[in-house]
């Protein structure tokens, strides 16, 4: 990508050290344009992320993960186990939007959207900043002896790092089995409901574990997303990138020297300064080009702008910019790849939203009884049916009946006429419809029949009824 000198480049990532141990990165604080930029955003979403499971919407959860249950909400539409093909197909319209937004802008989720890096870089290591200070000081507490200071620091870090892993394991857990079970499961007590307290601890352990050690492995390691960027940019999409071409020019790389020219010289108006990795919360070298580590926080924009400003050099070494416009001065271009992206996920959304307009809030099912055909009862002809009735609003539903439709029969509930289904919720039983023999023409009818909730009509479903000139 660049012409840089082989030793320069690493073969190992930022995070191992020559023996293969981990390397702790001791990032420096970050400041500058992009930054503020970023901690707006990322309190936004974090205001959001929090906010999700205790807003509702037409009595809805917002949003709702309850895989045990089978029950999902997203943007206050609540989706059954019937409805799973809407659910698989927001997935999908999610991951394709991801697709073309790293097509385009490279890994720009990961370094302002993703939930780990912004719980990781605003609230975790802003907290370690303010207790242990700066990279410096940072890097000398790590070496120094367990003495009071080191222990009070680490302590009170640890301590404040576990409360907040304690938090966002409730509201993980809100977004798993829904605010309003959550807020009676505290107030009945946490002996009251002893396997949601381990699980608690679980996700608790869980958090701690990647914000206080795992930390910036979770983005390396973990997350498929940093491998898959490797088929998804080529050298049209704008990363975080080095200018190489202005950084190296004909003498590469030199420490600054206020005395000489520098264009003269020419050397790169990169002065060496380390300081673009030493803000890097990934621990790499953003000269050694893309590289699955660099998660796009801008950190090293800001620093090395400050550097350029500080020696009198334009600003823009380090920026957003793809491989294409540094190297051939060629300006961004709408490709037919991302043209192609660009039309799946209109066709996806186009799909999306007319799936959720077609979509009923009542869902009505009734079958033959499996292995049953008919009963003679006179001259009428007999079928036992199973009925499900699924309720997916927040209203209860009173004095639910069938009413046989478009020819003339009864249908009669086993056990009563009348049956109540609860909101959010479901009731089956069991039915018959008899039709007089000569009214039916083929050995298979198809039937009609309308749910009605008093005399409003909820739902219509449809059926098959067999006659005696069946021949299954």
């Amino acid at each position: 990508m660049s012409n840089l000198p082989n030793e320069a480049f690493r073969d190992t990532i930022g995070t191992i050290d020559d023996q293969g141990k981990r390397k702790y990165i001791f990032p420096k604080k970050p400041s500058g344009k992009f930054y503020d930029y970023r901690k707006w955003v990322s309190y936004f979403l974090l205001i959001i992320l929090v906010a999700n499971p205790f807003i509702k919407i037409n009595g809805n959860q917002f949003m709702l993960f309850n895989i045990l249950e089978r029950r999902f909400n997203i943007f206050g539409f609540p989706f059954w186990p019937q409805d799973f093909y809407i659910f698989v197909l927001f997935m999908i319209v999610g991951v394709v939007f991801v697709i073309l937004f790293t097509v385009i802008f490279g890994r720009i989720f990961c370094g302002w959207i993703c939930p780990q890096t912004i719980f990781l870089e605003m609230v975790f290591r802003r907290i370690e900043y303010w207790i242990e200070g700066d990279r410096g000081a940072q890097i000398r507490l790590q070496k120094q002896e367990w003495n009071t200071e080191k222990i009070k620091k680490k302590g009170l870090k640890w301590s404040i790092f576990l409360i907040i892993s304690f938090a966002i394991a409730n509201v993980f857990l809100a977004y798993v089995i829904g605010s309003d079970e959550l807020f009676q499961m505290i107030e009945d007590g946490p002996l009251e409901h002893v396997s949601t307290l381990i699980s608690l601890s679980i996700f608790t352990g869980v958090f701690y574990f990647i914000f206080v050690w795992f930390r910036e492995q979770v983005c390396i390691i973990a997350c498929p997303y940093g491998r898959l960027q490797g088929v998804l940019l080529d050298n049209k999409s704008i990363n975080v990138a080095y200018d190489f071409v202005r950084g190296e020019k004909e003498e590469g790389r030199a420490k600054f020297n206020k005395k000489e020219n520098r264009e003269e010289s020419g050397k790169g108006d990169c002065i060496d300064c380390k300081q673009c990795v030493n803000v890097c919360p990934t621990g790499i070298d953003i000269r050694n080009g893309t590289q699955l580590e660099c998660v796009n926080c801008t950190a090293c924009i800001d620093e090395c702008d400050v550097i350029m400003e500080s020696v009198g050099l334009p600003k823009g070494l380090i920026r957003y910019a793809s491989e294409d416009e540094i190297e051939k001065k060629a300006p961004f271009k709408f490709t037919a790849r991302m043209k192609g992206y660009t039309a799946i996920l209109g066709i996806l959304i186009g799909v999306l939203v007319g799936l959720l307009f077609l979509r009923n809030d009542v869902e009505a099912t009734i079958l033959r009884l499996p292995g049953q055909l008919f009963q003679h009862k006179g001259e009428n002809i007999s079928n036992i049916y199973t009925f499900k009735i699924i309720n997916k609003t927040n209203n209860d539903f009173k004095d639910v009946h069938f009413e046989l439709v478009g020819i003339k029969g009864k249908l009669n509930i086993v056990g009563k006429k009348e049956f109540k289904v609860p909101k959010q919720g479901m009731s089956s039983g069991t039915l018959f419809i008899e039709i007089n023999q000569y009214l039916l023409e083929k050995d298979r009818t198809n039937l009609k029949i309308e749910v009605f909730e008093g005399n409003h009509k909820i739902e219509t479903a449809t059926t098959s009824f067999l006659s005696p000139r069946s021949f299954d």
